[in-house]
C-alpha cells in the first residue's frame, strides 16, 4: 500500500469513527504531506520504513522551518497517523513514540474586559434588520462562548426559548446544551419574527443566522461581521469570535463560576483545556489590583 493510500485510509477513519471535521482532516494531510515531502527528499520514501532516527532527524529538520508550536501540532498528527497504523497491523513499532518535542511557551488567551464588550455593543446602531442581526450575533457569542463555526451551524428548532436553552451542535458530534439569558431571549425573538424574516424575504431555510440576501450566514461572513462592528466602534480593540469565546469562559471565572461548569458550557472534552482560563482571572485580578489600589500603583 502507498502513502497515498495509508493518508486515505487514516483520513476516513478520523471522519467516519473518530468523527473529525473536514478542517481536521485538512489539516492532518497537509501536516503528513510536509512530512512525506521531507521523506522524498532524503530517500526514505515510504511512511511504513521510517525508524525513530529518522523521526528525530524530522523533527530537527521541522524546528529549523517553523515555531515549537507548530512542530508539536505537526508530531501530534503523525503520532496519531502512527498508532492507527500500529493498530492496524501495517507496522510493528511506532517511530515517533518516544520522540521529545521542543517546549511550548503556554500563551494566555485573548480577552476584553466587560466595559470594553458594552462599548462593542453601544456602537451598533440596532434600528435596521442588519444591525439588529449584528447585535444579536455579538450577544450570542460572547453570552454563550460557542465557536464560530456551531454559531454558523444553529438551526431553529435548536433554540428552545421557553426552556431557555441552545443546542449547541461541538466537536465531534458532541451536543451540548447552553442557557440563555433573559437578553438573549429578547434579542433572538426580535431578530427571528422581524430581522431575519425580512432579511429572508421569500427565500425558505431553517439557519438562524443569515446574511443580507437571506442566505445561510457562512464562518467567513460572521467573522467580517465581527470585524465590521470592530471598525465602525472605532476602537483599538482586536476581537475575533474566538476572542469572545475566551472573553465568555474568563469573565465566568472571574465572577466565581466553577471550572467544571465552564468546561461543559465550552465544550471541552478536557478540564485541561479550560484550565488555562483560571490563569487568565489570575492575571486580571492583578491587573485590577495594580490598577486600582492607591498603593499598588506605580509613582511616576
Amino acid at each position: 500500500m502507498n502513502n497515498k493510500e495509508l493518508v486515505t485510509l487514516f483520513a476516513d477513519y478520523c471522519f467516519s469513527v473518530l468523527h473529525y471535521s473536514p478542517h481536521t482532516i485538512t489539516a492532518y494531510r497537509k501536516d503528513l504531506e510536509d512530512f512525506e515531502h521531507f521523506l522524498i527528499r532524503e530517500a526514505f520514501n515510504d511512511y511504513t520504513t521510517v525508524s525513530p532516527r529518522v523521526a528525530k532527524y524530522y523533527v530537527s529538520d521541522l524546528s529549523s522551518r517553523v515555531s515549537a508550536r507548530t512542530v508539536a501540532r505537526h508530531i501530534s498528527t503523525i503520532r496519531s497517523f502512527y498508532h492507527f497504523l500500529v493498530r492496524e497491523d501495517m507496522m510493528d513499532n511506532h517511530p515517533f513514540m518516544d520522540i521529545k518535542l521542543p517546549k511550548v511557551a503556554k500563551n494566555l488567551p485573548k480577552f476584553v474586559y466587560p466595559e470594553e464588550v458594552e462599548s462593542l455593543f453601544d456602537s451598533i446602531d440596532y434600528s435596521s434588520d442588519i444591525g439588529l442581526r449584528n447585535g444579536f450575533l455579538l450577544e450570542t457569542l460572547y453570552a454563550t462562548g460557542m465557536r464560530i463555526s456551531e454559531l454558523t451551524q444553529l438551526k431553529l428548532r435548536d433554540v428552545e426559548t421557553l426552556k431557555r436553552t441552545i443546542l449547541v451542535h461541538g466537536k465531534g458530534q458532541k451536543d451540548r446544551l447552553v442557557p440563555m439569558s433573559e437578553r438573549l431571549v429578547k434579542m433572538y425573538e426580535e431578530y427571528v419574527l422581524g430581522a431575519r424574516k425580512n432579511l429572508m424575504k421569500d427565500k425558505e431555510h431553517t439557519t438562524v443566522f443569515v446574511n443580507a440576501r437571506g442566505d445561510a450566514l457562512s464562518i467567513r461572513g460572521a467573522r467580517y461581521i465581527v470585524a465590521q462592528i470592530m471598525d465602525e466602534s472605532s476602537t483599538y480593540l482586536k476581537v475575533t469570535p474566538h476572542t469572545l469565546r475566551h472573553t465568555f469562559a474568563s469573565h465566568l471565572l472571574s465572577q466565581g463560576a466553577d471550572l467544571r461548569s465552564v468546561q461543559a458550557l465550552l465544550g471541552h472534552s478536557s478540564i485541561s483545556s479550560t484550565q488555562i482560563y483560571t490563569e487568565i482571572s489570575k492575571e486580571d485580578l492583578k491587573a485590577r489590583y495594580l490598577e486600582a489600589h492607591p498603593r499598588a500603583r506605580k509613582k511616576k
